[in-house]
């Protein structure tokens, strides 16, 4: 009976609980138990405090899944033994497949109008970039390769799909790190960017009353993600997964012949290639890969990556102001970074907060879903250079 008991224990994950020790800073931490601790404090974060639940809460129980002694859900598949689950569903992420299908729902729900209404704006999108090159050379400084610097630059687009796509290409080993600074810092946008915005402008530059922006026709916004189609992807052909199917889903939308389509996209696929995505990059944040020195360095660049890439499109946002006589304001362009449509949000509540008249959510949706381009066409040149 006691051998019995002894064969189920030493059988179980909790025997093998304390059994991984990983050296982080010269100390050694039991790496299974602290990564189950982290999936439940990101689980906390998302269930708690409302922190990109759709996508962190799937993280966080890839992780917790992954880091289940015994669990080989994540095992390799062999000639003489089939893969684990979560192995099987990262092929989505492997193959770029899961990046692009969250673009073609993205683009489903995006109105270009605003950007087509106010072009001017697309250079604010295109400013707010420089975080992720600024950053991609700061990781060069402190010892990564050129392609794990370029994934940890991409975080500064504030673009979850294109950092995960960019980073399964180019750096695999650093998807779970990447995934977990790029999706908290979209969910710290309304932390991270009004601080950056009140130090870069004046109070003056802020109650700035911009005017209602014209209208858009219907085959302004159809012909438009066919040209950028063709544009981008003729100029940058490995930015075509993202771009392509971004502007598919867009002209789906545009075109008013297929909103069973366009409804399918915006709800059930979104959500159901969220928790495959976000499962199975959580997979990739095992004790091994994920406590390492290295993990600490991916964090504090992207924090910085998302700073200058805010104030990036401030900055030139300013000079815009002083070059049409003040009637831009400033404040639309923290609304360059990819992330829809939580930081033309942040500026609407900010302007506001300055000049309770002043409407800016639909000024700042022109950089906003212009950021979303400049991420795609960004990791395009990026993957180009490092692939």
């Amino acid at each position: 009976m006691l051998d019995i008991l002894l064969q189920f224990w030493q059988g179980s994950g909790l025997a093998q609980l304390f059994e991984l020790n990983v050296e982080l800073f010269g100390i050694a931490l039991p790496g299974y138990l602290i990564m189950l601790m982290l999936a439940c404090l990101f689980l906390y974060l998302a269930i708690g405090r409302g922190y990109e639940p759709y996508l962190l809460i799937p993280i966080a129980f890839g992780m917790l899944l992954v880091n289940l002694p015994l669990a080989g859900l994540m095992e390799h598949a062999t000639a003489s033994a089939k893969g684990g689950l979560l192995y099987y569903l990262y092929q989505g992420v492997d193959l770029g497949i899961y990046p692009p299908l969250i673009f073609l729902c993205i683009g489903a729900g995006t109105d270009f109008g605003p950007l087509l209404a106010n072009p001017k704006s697309l250079l604010l999108g295109a400013a707010a970039q420089l975080g992720i090159f600024f950053t991609f050379l700061g990781a060069i400084l402190l010892g990564f390769t050129g392609p794990e610097a370029a994934s940890i630059g991409i975080i500064g687009g504030a673009d979850g799909p294109t950092a995960l796509l960019l980073t399964s290409q180019l750096a695999p080993q650093l998807l779970g790190a990447i995934a977990i600074a790029a999706y908290s810092y979209m969910a710290l946008v309304p932390v991270i960017q009004p601080p950056i915005i009140k130090l870069l402008t004046t109070e003056k530059e802020r109650k700035i009353k911009m005017s209602q922006l014209r209208q858009v026709s219907k085959k302004e916004k159809i012909v438009f993600p066919i040209a950028v189609t063709l544009f981008t992807c003729l100029l940058l052909p490995d930015a075509s997964p993202l771009i392509g199917m971004l502007m598919l889903g867009n002209l789906l939308k545009e075109s008013g012949r297929v909103p069973l389509l366009c409804s399918c996209l915006e709800k059930s696929l979104m959500y159901i290639v969220s928790v495959f995505l976000g499962l199975t990059v959580g997979a990739k944040a095992t004790a091994e890969m994920f406590l390492r020195a290295e993990t600490l360095k991916i964090i504090l660049l992207g924090i910085i990556a998302f700073s200058l890439g805010t104030a990036g499109g401030v900055i030139l946002g300013k000079i815009m102001c002083r070059l049409d006589g003040g009637k831009t304001n400033p404040m639309i362009g923290a609304a360059g970074v990819s992330a829809v449509p939580m930081a033309a949000r942040v500026v609407q509540k900010e302007g506001q907060k300055y000049n309770p008249s002043n409407f800016l959510l639909m000024h700042a949706m022109g950089p906003n879903v212009a950021g979303v381009i400049g991420s795609a066409v960004a990791a395009g040149m990026l993957m180009l250079f490092f692939k």
